[in-house]
């Protein structure tokens, strides 16, 4: 399989492990590059020193390719950009921010970028910005979503349509044939966030994997908008948000239910009443923990397969 992601990446597979908070360690990113496709070190949870060892025990754990991805508005964002570029990491994925801000100085020291949006009007500015390659992310999809809830069906193909750049697809894409379905409306690869959680290499707490694994459809919500749009499982947290917006409450009222460190007291602690449970819609088709490896062979096997029968199909 070759196309412009694998290329530019230089992987095997255009799948790519999305950095997500509390989850995207060195296992889990060098795993999936060790697997054929592209690994990412969630930099949003961690400091920078953390940061640090996390680039180095990866690049000791694989000789294939990796990244870090960077949300923007966390704080110590110069330092972590100068670890990175210290540590000689060639790829990172921005997000939450303008791309314009850090992609010029990367590029200077031979980084592929690639910047997640969430429209057309953010890909376009992505594009001017000279970013390698745009992450369009429908609002399926967990974690901080965009303000437009786009799907992402929807959304691919009008960002296809406008964009010279490689694209890839994120949001509810789980396996082979959410990959194959993203590919066909223009997408030249897939981000996949959710289906690594439930990854045996994932840092996430083995009950927030077990309870990603035991959801159902409509077991997720998107709330938080006035503050920054978030996609959660439901539990007694989300009970305690949906009392308070009963109240109309402020923004400051919101911040005070929320704290500090919930997700972290979720996802990474493992407390699964009062922790922020961040995950994708998708996690209603994911039923088993295993191996990052296995993930992505099952999903290359599955693309494949339904790649033939789509050829064989008799629509008419």
């Amino acid at each position: 399989m070759k196309n412009r992601i694998n290329q530019l990446f230089n992987i095997q597979y255009p799948i790519i492990q999305a950095g997500m908070i509390w989850n995207s360690g060195w296992r889990l990113a060098s795993a999936v590059s060790n697997a054929g496709g592209l690994g990412l070190l969630g930099a949003g949870s961690m400091y920078p020193e953390v940061l640090r060892e996390h680039i180095q025990k990866c690049k000791k754990a694989t000789n294939k390719p990796f990244g870090v991805n960077v949300p923007m508005l966390y704080p110590n964002i110069e330092e972590i950009i100068q670890i990175i570029i210290e540590e000689g990491v060639k790829i990172v994925f921005t997000s939450a921010g303008n791309p314009k801000t850090h992609t010029a100085k990367l590029k200077e020291h031979n980084i592929t970028v690639v910047h997640v949006v969430s429209s057309v009007k953010f890909a376009l500015k992505a594009q001017e910005a000279r970013v390698d390659a745009v992450v369009a992310e429908g609002f399926e999809a967990g974690g901080h979503n965009g303000r437009e809830e786009t799907t992402t069906f929807t959304l691919i193909p009008m960002v296809k349509d406008q964009l010279t750049i490689p694209l890839i697809a994120a949001g509810g894409i789980a396996n082979g044939k959410g990959m194959l379905a993203a590919m066909v409306l223009g997408a030249d690869g897939v981000q996949v966030g959710s289906r690594f959680v439930a990854s045996e290499e994932s840092s996430a707490h083995i009950n927030f994997k077990k309870k990603v694994a035991d959801a159902q459809d409509g077991d997720t919500f998107l709330t938080l908008k006035e503050l920054a749009p978030v996609r959660l499982l439901k539990n007694k947290f989300s009970d305690d948000l949906l009392a308070l917006y009963k109240t109309n409450p402020s923004k400051q009222d919101l911040l005070d239910l929320l704290g500090r460190a919930r997700a972290k007291k979720g996802m990474f602690e493992g407390d699964l009443e009062e922790g922020e449970l961040e995950i994708g819609q998708i996690a209603g088709l994911i039923n088993e923990i295993k191996p990052a490896s296995d993930i992505v062979k099952e999903m290359i096997a599955e693309f494949e397969l339904e790649k033939n029968k789509v050829k064989d199909f008799n629509f008419f």
